[in-house]
């Protein structure tokens, strides 16, 4: 195959739509375009809908010169579905707290697992599986989306079933799971960046697509962010999207609860993600009124109030506690200050998770790389800076884009 004016495909299936971004063989971007989910998240057909309608508005120019495509998703947003892949009902997303789930994953777990608590893939799979019983698949969003590409459902890329169990150092499931009645419904893992397999001839034929385009192991929605970002090793990420995420490069991998560690790539990153973000401030403001309001605050002064913006129940990061309660009142009368005291509410959140890092071994950073919609507001990135004690970067690159780079690593290797 001539890769002189290949391209490839990175697509982002996100907590509200999914985007898609096309790098040449540079790596640089020459086309992205982005569609809401007309249902919502738990909807596994919406996924593949605005994966069809995206790929085929693509110019016919960019679709025939497409070589690879990688796929990254909310890490945790899980779906069950039969052999051949056919969901047996909504997804079960990220967010889901199942609670129930507290005594089996005790008798299931030991304490080196801390990542698989009630908030997890692993606690999300027990409840599917009490649903539809043990005869299923157990897939989580870019791994089902990768393998309805492929017409194979076999596969799961490593970091996106950390939460499921997935152990990274040794490379295997817990022992135990052996013992489970629904142990052959888990994903056969790879790392991220292998080549799959090339795309189904069906779904090419149906998509325009080329027949020879390889489907490429992707990433989790978070790393595909850092990807993007393109850190240098004093720099670390922070992604305010629905929730905050905070992203660092590390040597090796690092312990505690509520922390995720990823290899992308031969590189170790260490991470940890609050429940608090973006996705408290739409229930509470229309983005005009984020627009408008946002302007009238002073981002160096104090608000005055003590919030902590959960959207909802539990939190697993900097603290790791499920019975968390969110504190969104006193309400004053001035929205612009009840926003201030918001903002002020997740930096301080997001201060607390970079300080809990650092303790564990994370490099101090001299400077934070953020992206996702929250880094397009000054008031709260001024007030960011002020909780942290550090510079902030804009990075304007989407996370399908840094996907999109594993996608082009694979066919340059």
């Amino acid at each position: 195959m001539n890769h002189g004016s290949s391209t490839v495909l990175g697509i982002d299936l996100g907590t509200s739509g999914v985007r898609v971004a096309i790098a040449d063989r540079y790596g640089v971007l020459i086309h992205t375009a982005s569609m809401p989910y007309a249902k919502g998240i738990e909807s596994s057909k919406d996924w593949k809908e605005c994966c069809k309608r995206l790929i085929k508005d693509l110019p016919s120019s960019l679709r025939n010169s497409l070589v690879a495509c990688a796929v990254d998703g909310t890490s945790g947003t899980l779906l069950a579905c039969d052999k051949s892949g056919e969901p047996l009902g909504e997804a079960l997303p990220y967010f889901i707290n199942c609670l129930e789930q507290k005594s089996s994953l005790k008798k299931l777990l030991s304490d080196k697992n801390s990542h698989c608590n009630t908030n997890s893939s692993l606690a999300r799979a027990l409840r599917l599986v009490d649903r539809f019983g043990p005869n299923l698949l157990i897939r989580h969003q870019a791994d089902w989306i990768s393998g309805w590409l492929m017409g194979n459902w076999q596969w799961g890329e490593e970091g996106n079933n950390l939460r499921l169990g997935w152990d990274l150092i040794t490379q295997s499931w817990p022992e135990n799971f052996k013992e489970l009645p629904w142990h052959k419904g888990l994903p056969e893992i790879v790392p991220s960046g292998s080549v799959l397999s090339k795309i189904s001839p069906k779904i090419a034929k149906n998509l325009d697509l080329p027949e020879e385009m390889q489907i490429v192991a992707g990433t989790t929605d978070s790393n595909a962010s850092v990807l993007a970002a393109n850190a240098n090793p004093k720099e670390a990420i922070t992604i305010l999207g629905s929730t905050i995420v905070l992203k660092s490069f590390v040597n090796r991998p690092l312990q505690g609860i509520g922390i995720t560690n990823h290899r992308i790539g031969g590189r170790w990153i260490c991470g940890g993600s609050s429940n608090a973000g973006g996705a408290v401030l739409r229930k509470l403001f229309t983005d005009q009124e984020l627009e408008e309001l946002s302007r009238q605050i002073n981002p160096n002064s104090d608000s005055g109030l003590n919030l902590r913006p959960l959207p909802f129940i539990g939190e697993r990061f900097p603290i790791n506690d499920p019975t968390m309660e969110p504190i969104l009142e006193p309400r004053p009368v001035s929205d612009s200050l009840y926003l201030h005291a918001l903002f002020e509410g997740l930096a301080k959140i997001e201060a607390q998770g970079w300080h809990r890092l650092i303790e564990l071994g994370v490099p101090a950073p001299k400077q934070i790389i953020t992206l996702g919609g929250g880094a397009k507001n000054p008031q709260w990135r001024r007030l960011r800076e002020r909780a942290i004690g550090l510079p902030i970067k804009t990075c304007k690159s989407p996370p399908a884009l840094g996907v999109a780079h594993l996608a082009l690593q694979s066919i340059a290797n």
